[in-house]
Parts: structure tokens; sequence; C-alpha cells
């Protein structure tokens, strides 16, 4: 007698069938590379938590960039490692600052390259916060909105696609979407972190960025891990405000976050595959303990069988080279 959970198995015996009946697609047009721009020339420094990626000079991350748009990836995001840093992070809406000159290269040698400018200041300040500090040591959100529109014109003047505000201070997409439309850059698109998690996995990040805290934690301003229907509540806002791309970050440990925005939101959904999650498959790689390529392709599927139609991810030169061999 043949019982009917035997019938699933008859689609799965051969590869060709496999593919006939696979419900979640992973595409190079779902990937975009953040790159790490910081001063000097010819700089290629690898950041030793995260084997693989390096802190670019201007000139090598144009080169990084246009080996991602070769190999069919449809944008960049930019951190920059400011020359200086100051209370307030005054270099991130220099017209001279590392990611405005790499994204006008970009722009230049790319035309069609998508170039995404994340919208932070922890990188920039001296403290390692992402904005700006009351006397008691809490970051003031409405000075810190004066800021980010100040940044946000510095990105337009650059020639950015996107602006990618990170910080999670409140109001900050409709302060960005008011000061571009104002500027004179209505089409500058806005990727908004909407739900990004006070997570220990960036641990790696701030490595590569130079943007770890000189004292406390981003808890304040960051989400609970604990929560979810907080994260529906913090896109909501976002989408009000004027968001064109939301996001959730981390994306391997908030899988069940991701699902239910998918579910709420109808807008295009991002997710960062952050350096926690990259740097631990590279340890468990090394070690022989894991199929590298195996599980990253696993993970990445993951991510968009969860809902996501992007993935910000460090692997993506690697899952881009792998794609386009099937």
């Amino acid at each position: 007698m043949q019982f009917p959970e035997y019938r699933a198995r008859r689609l799965r015996r051969m590869e060709n069938l496999r593919r006939l009946v696979r419900e979640t697609q992973l595409s190079v047009d779902n990937l975009i590379y953040p790159l790490f721009v910081c001063p000097g020339k010819n700089v290629r420094r690898e950041v030793p938590s995260m084997p693989g990626v390096f802190q670019l000079s201007v000139d090598a991350a144009t080169e990084e960039a246009c080996k991602a748009a070769d190999l069919g990836i449809p944008a960049v995001i930019l951190f920059g490692i400011p020359q200086k840093k100051d209370e307030v992070g005054s270099e991130a809406w220099h017209d001279g600052g590392v990611v405005q000159r790499a994204c006008r290269e970009i722009k230049k040698a790319r035309p069609d390259l998508v170039v995404i400018l994340d919208a932070c200041f922890c990188e920039y300040t001296s403290h390692g916060h992402c904005g700006v500090l009351t006397e008691a040591g809490d970051v003031d959100n409405d000075a810190t909105l004066e800021n980010l529109g100040r940044l946000a014109l510095s990105y337009g003047r650059a020639g950015c696609d996107v602006v990618a505000p990170s910080g999670m201070m409140d109001g900050m997409v409709g302060f960005i979407r008011d000061t571009l439309d104002e500027g004179g850059f209505e089409n500058v698109a806005i990727m908004a972190y909407s739900a990004k998690y006070a997570s220990g996995f960036y641990g790696p990040f701030r490595d590569a960025a130079e943007s770890a805290p000189k004292f406390g934690d981003r808890r304040s301003y960051q989400m609970d891990p604990c929560n979810s229907i907080e994260a529906l509540r913090e896109i909501a806002l976002d989408v009000e405000e004027g968001a064109d791309i939301i996001m959730v970050k981390p994306a391997l440990a908030y899988l069940d976050v991701i699902a239910r925005a998918r579910e709420e939101f109808d807008l295009p959904l991002a997710a960062y595959n952050v350096s926690g999650e990259y740097a631990m498959l590279k340890a468990a790689a090394e070690r022989g303990w894991l199929d590298h390529d195996r599980v990253m392709m696993e993970i990445l599927t993951a991510i968009r069988r969860a809902g996501a139609d992007m993935i910000l991810t460090y692997h993506a030169l690697e899952a881009a080279r792998l794609l386009a061999r099937h």
C-alpha cells in the first residue's frame, strides 16, 4: 500500500524535479554588498574578525564595487571611517568625506549600480554613539535629527540613490524625507532600518567600522531582542513617514520578525545578514565544522524564504559567483 506521505518523494528524486517545484528562489538580484570606506589610497586592510572583508580606500572601494556590478549585484551600501572624529560626528556631513567621494567615484565608474549610503553617526563620533549626547550621556533625539538632515543633503549632493538611516531615532524617516524634498532630492529613496535590534551579533562590524561605543550600550534606542510586536509598530511609523524600503536587522536570529513584517506590509523588505552571522560561519568553516558554501546559501535562502526581498550580506560576491554556476 502506498502511503500519501511518500508521494512528495517522487518530486525529490532528481535535481531538475526539485528545481521545478522549488518554492523559494535566491537570485543575485536580491543581494546588496556592504563596503567599508576609509581614508588613504591603495588601502585594502582585512578586518581580523571578518575574513574576506576589508577597510577600503576610495579607489579600492570603487574597484570592489565594480567587481560586484560585474557579477550582476545591483547595489552596494557604504559605511564611512572618517579621518577624524568629534562629539557630534560632523565629518559625516562633510561633502569631501570618504563615503561622499566614494559615491561619486562609483557612480562615475558604474552609473547603473545603486549606491546606498548608511546614515548614522556611530562611526563618526568620538564616543561611538549614534548621535548628539546630552550632559547626562543620553542621545538627544531632536538634535540628532538636525544633523541627520545635514548628512542627508550631503549624501544627495554626492549623488547617492538611497539614504539608509540606521540610528533608530524617533521621526528620522519623516525628517530626512522632508529635508531631501526641500533640498531638491525628491528622487533619493529612503531605506529605513525600521526594526534594528540591540544585538550581540554586531561585534565584528564595530571592528570594521571602528564604531564601538566608548561607554554604555545602545539599548536605549535600539530594540529589545525579546520583542516582535514592537517591531511592527516601529515599521508602521517609518511607513507612515515615507520610507520606500523597510528593514529588519539582524536577519538570521530574527526570521520570525521578517516573516511578520512581510505579512503586514507591502513595501520592499530588506534584511541585514550581519557581521556576527558572517563571522560565525567563517570561523566554523575554517575549522572544518561546516561546509561553507552550502551553509551560506542555506542561510541566504532562509532569509528569502522568510520574506526578504533584498539581503545586505558580506557574502554577496561569494554568493553571486555560486549563483552564476547554476
